[in-house]
């Protein structure tokens, strides 16, 4: 099945026909470890689900990297930008891995919207999951110490510690390096 699908599933019920639309509207892409899906400036607007592989979001600050998230196999993606404000990316996305994606472009999934509004719920309940996420991360980024953001992250996405750099790790915590080293002894 379309990991994609599969993914859209989890947020309610699409019929046969529906799920027929989608396959027909969705793109199989396969990516090398380094290379880009997005970078700032650019307007990917599409949902994407990785069905093997690995990425991270980050911006450019001060001629450093920051990390904003990482994403791995069996969710659903996009950067908020492109998708909702019709407006360029500030993020970059870029695979860790090579990387097996699935996407549909956000004009081909508004379309199936109108054409299925059961999709329109499922739509509505991936971007509060997202809303949620957003604000626990910047609740975190404000109010949590550097041991509980990074006991939050082993706890929520475990499998990241060992297959991402501890600079990219570090990044996405707000914190050093070093820092990271001593939390982690």
């Amino acid at each position: 099945m379309n990991p994609l699908i599969e993914q859209l599933l989890k947020y309610g019920h699409i019929n046969e026909g529906v799920q027929q639309e989608i396959n027909l509207k969705t793109k199989h892409l396969l990516k090398k470890k380094n290379e880009h899906l997005l970078r700032e400036g650019q307007s990917f607007s599409s949902y994407f689900v990785i069905k093997k592989g690995l990425i991270r979001a980050y911006f450019h600050k001060n001629k450093k990297e920051i990390n904003t998230w990482f994403g791995e196999e069996n969710q659903i993606f996009y950067s908020i930008l492109p998708v909702y404000a019709n407006s360029p990316s500030f993020e970059n996305i870029q695979f860790l891995e090579d990387s097996d994606v699935y996407c549909i472009s956000s004009n081909d999934l508004s379309q199936l919207y109108s054409m299925y509004p059961e999709l329109n719920i499922i739509g509505r309940r991936i971007a509060e999951e997202v809303a949620i996420l957003l604000e626990e991360r910047i609740v975190s980024l404000h109010t949590k110490s550097a041991l509980e953001r990074y006991n939050t992250l082993i706890k929520v996405q475990p499998n990241l510690l060992n297959r991402i750099n501890l600079g990219h790790i570090a990044s996405y915590l707000g914190m050093t390096q070093e820092t990271l080293s001593r939390i982690r002894k």
